[in-house]
Order: C-alpha cells, then structure tokens, then sequence
C-alpha cells in the first residue's frame, strides 16, 4: 500500500481532493516503477488541483507534473532498479497519473537519470521551473545573446522559472534585470543576482508598437500586456524567450518590432521536449546552477498542504520553488 493525492471529479464538474491508500496493481502497467521520494508545486500543478483550468485530461488523476524517486522494477534496458531519476512533463499529472505519489509507474521515454551533483531533492527544488529556466537560457545562447550584448529582462521573477533564471543568468555573467509586483522581495531577488529591479506595473500599461531599445534579451513568464510591452523595448536584433502565461496568453502587440528590428521570438516547451534536449538541459543544469542559492528558495510540504499552497500560489503570495516530500501526509 502507498499514499497518493487523487483527484476526481463529479457529475457537475466539481474537482474532489483527497489522499487515499492505493496497491501497486492500482498503477498503469509501464515500463518503469519509481519508487518516489519528491515532486513539485507548479503553476500548472496549482491550476490542476483548484480546478481552475481544465488541466486535467481524465478522472481519476494523480497530479504532479514532476517526480523523483528510485527505480524499483525496470523493463527498459536504460534503467536498472537502484537508478535515481526524474520526469518532468510529459504528460505526467494531465494525461498520465503523476508524481504527487509515493509510487509511479512510467514510460522511459522522458526519463532522465538523476545528474550526480544533486540529491532527490535539489532535483525538485529545480524541477520543471528551473529545466524550463534552463531551456530559456539555451534559446538565448542559440541565438547568440551573450553577456556582452546588453541587459536581460525576467518577467515574474520571484516565482520558480523567474528565480532559477535569475540564478542562472547572473552566474553566467549577465546583467539581469528582474521585474517583479513584489516589492517586498527586492532583498530577495538581488541575492539571487539581479542587478536592477523594476516594478511590473510599469510594464501592464498600453504602449506604442516601437519603445526606446532596452533589453538585449527577455524570459517571459507572465504574456498577455506585459509581454507586447517588453516585446517593444527589445534591442535590433534581440531575443524573446517566451515560457509562461501567469497573467494571460493573449498577445496584444504588432509585428512592427519582428520586422523593423529583427527580434526573434523563442518559444519554451518543457512538456513534450525532445530526450536530446532535455538530457542537455539538465548537464547544463549539474554544471551551472548555485547550490547554495538553491537551497535559498526552496520549501518543502507534505502532500495535506498542497491544496492551501495551491491557492496562495494563484493568488501570487508564494515565491521560489515549493517542493512535496511525498512521504510526508
């Protein structure tokens, strides 16, 4: 027997929440048994479990977008019982049950054995936030933004891809700029290597199509008028990195600043990411990410808080990563 949140859903639409005792023969019969140690709270893992949106694919559903644990039962040559691996995405907590469970069974298409540097747990504080983090700093370097080119704007900055970008800029020499509705977290957010910090509001108002040249490049986690906004100020020849939509997925803008200032706009897909990138990623990751900063922005709850955590995260009072020790209930 082990412990799992379920999710289900009612004849009118209303999402049920509960943790119940479950047998392995209760788990989808895959390649890989994981034995799980941690998952994650997610923006999308937070939308899943309020209902908010229609995340969720089918009922009943184990959510968590991102697990790590230990391989129990393999019948997938690339993994042995004993190995400590991850999933992030793929489907996991949406389409198939995910890791918000002290068991998982698995295919091996998306699974990625845990890099030596990190335990279980730094693997979550990173997670899908900071892999996706990661894949923003990537499409910036393939398009040749180097530290020497200018500025770097980080839309929504005090929430998980926001910090470990952050991170991960300043520890790459960038100067990052950090945009925020959170004030209060500026001591924050300069400890994580942040340079300037702006307030976000001043970026939630109406602008012209063209705005005075800026930022050489953005990751953006928010959309909708925030972005057309960061999307005028963007230098000739710059890069849009594109990975949230926290206030919106609309995208009120022209094609003024693509055509007149050939900007580029790179798009983030963690979910479906192909294996050869992921597994990039996460080697990037190992090499440059700052443990001890890590740790700074991480906390850790049991599966009985998930649900309260979830709503402060919708409401916008939650910062960093919030990792799910699913052995705690």
């Amino acid at each position: 027997m082990f412990k799992a949140i379920i999710l289900k859903t009612t004849e009118d639409k209303t999402n049920t929440l509960s943790i119940e005792d479950l047998n392995i023969d209760d788990l989808p019969k895959d390649e890989i048994l994981i034995e799980v140690e941690y998952s994650t709270l997610n923006y999308k893992d937070s939308l899943a479990v309020t209902n908010k949106l229609p995340i969720v694919k089918s009922y009943p559903m184990i959510p968590g977008i991102d697990l790590a644990g230990i391989v129990r039962n393999s019948s997938n040559q690339n993994f042995v019982i004993g190995d400590k691996v991850l999933l992030n995405g793929s489907g996991l907590g949406e389409i198939s049950w995910g890791g918000m469970s002290q068991m998982a069974c698995v295919k091996g298409n998306h699974l990625i054995k845990i890099p030596s540097k990190f335990s279980s747990m730094q693997a979550m504080t990173i997670g899908t936030a900071g892999y996706t983090a990661m894949l923003a700093v990537l499409a910036l370097e393939r398009h040749k933004i180097t530290p020497d080119k200018g500025e770097i704007l980080v839309t929504g900055a005090t929430g998980g891809v926001g910090s470990i970008s952050v991170m991960l800029l300043d520890k790459l020499g960038y100067q990052v700029c950090a945009a925020t509705g959170k004030l209060e977290n500026i001591e924050y957010l300069k400890t994580l290597g942040a340079k300037r910090i702006i307030d976000r509001n001043d970026l939630s108002k109406e602008c012209k199509p063209l705005e005075k040249e800026i930022w050489a490049g953005v990751i953006d986690t928010v959309g909708s008028q925030i972005l057309a906004n960061v999307c005028a100020s963007v230098k000739y020849g710059g890069t849009l990195v594109l990975c949230g939509l926290a206030q919106g997925f609309d995208f009120p803008t022209t094609v003024m600043p693509f055509i007149l200032r050939g900007i580029n706009l790179s798009g983030i897909d963690s979910v479906y990411c192909p294996l050869e990138l992921r597994q990039e990623a996460w080697e990037r990751l190992a090499k440059d990410i700052d443990l001890g900063k890590l740790q700074s922005i991480s906390s850790i709850i049991s599966l009985s808080e998930v649900l309260d955590n979830a709503k402060n995260m919708l409401a916008g009072d939650t910062k960093g990563r919030i990792v799910i020790d699913v052995n705690m209930v």
